[in-house]
């Protein structure tokens, strides 16, 4: 089994959105109204090559964000807080292609952590695998009370009609809810709930090695260290960074998440989740 990461371009959201911070106002106010921008940072996808079949989870972001009205303007998250740089080379079904996969053809499934924007914008390469999306989440991202929570539904393929998965009460070490994608349990579905209520994510194991495929439980790995959950994330957020702490105590485990521009580094030098009491986490880089 082999695991690839793939950028589709670049994001930049408001500080305020990457950490939660203290105070009366409500969270939502300070990213729409914050003056400062965070760095632009990489969407990333990812790409698991099994023995079952070509699996994909996140299907990155899509070019055509720079299309006058494909983003909602009269979102006021889309007119003031998120920023995309996405070119059509940058999609992930060019960038399968080059890789010699057929994304029409070749890929058996596509596991979507959530359904915002920048994890669901490939979805129109991939029309002949099967679509995994959580229920809850699903159903919260659509129609109109979708649109109005941030959701693109009106910008999701015609076609699309995702196999709706519901997590079993079925413990996968300290994770309490979990579905097996493959027959060989090396490749998990985890419950983490917080950035949006259903969130999900993959754990791939490859040789003992637990490659946390995150989505955005956090933007950064200093953020879960030190859990310090996102700025528009629900309660629930603490509780699965903890639980994802505590999971790498007792497993080597490759933290993930699909904006942190640490990842390149952390995959090329088998970096697994530091203790809290290692040392110093290393600040975020600038990506150019």
């Amino acid at each position: 089994m082999k695991i690839r990461r793939i950028k589709t371009g670049l994001v930049r959201i408001k500080e305020n959105q990457i950490s939660k911070t203290k105070g009366l106002t409500p969270q939502m106010l300070k990213v729409l109204f914050g003056k400062k921008w965070a760095e632009w940072v990489p969407i990333y996808a990812w790409v698991i090559e099994h023995p079952e079949g070509i699996i994909v989870v996140d299907t990155g972001e899509t070019a055509k964000t720079a299309e006058h009205g494909y983003l909602p303007k009269w979102h006021p998250y889309y007119a003031l807080s998120v920023q995309f740089r996405v070119k059509p080379e940058e999609e992930i079904g060019p960038q399968l292609q080059k890789l010699g996969i057929n994304p029409a053809k070749d890929v058996k499934k596509v596991i979507l952590t959530h359904m915002h924007t920048d994890h669901a914008g490939g979805l129109g390469h991939f029309p002949n695998s099967e679509i995994l999306i959580e229920k809850g989440e699903y159903r919260t991202a659509s129609g109109i009370s979708g649109k109005l929570a941030g959701y693109l539904p009106h910008r999701w393929p015609e076609w699309l009609k995702p196999n709706l998965i519901t997590l079993i009460n079925e413990p996968y070490f300290n994770f309490t809810q979990s579905l097996a994608v493959t027959a060989d349990r090396k490749v998990i579905i985890v419950a983490t709930p917080g950035h949006s209520a259903n969130h999900i994510s993959v754990i791939a194991e490859i040789n003992g090695i637990h490659y946390f495929l995150a989505g955005d439980t956090s933007y950064t790995q200093e953020n879960l260290i030190n859990f310090r959950p996102d700025g528009i994330g629900t309660d629930e957020s603490i509780n699965t960074l903890k639980n994802i702490v505590s999971f790498s105590k007792v497993n080597p485990t490759i933290y993930l998440p699909s904006h942190d521009p640490l990842v390149p580094q952390r995959m090329t030098n088998m970096e697994t989740i530091p203790s809290i009491n290692d040392g110093i986490i290393a600040p975020l880089e600038k990506v150019k």
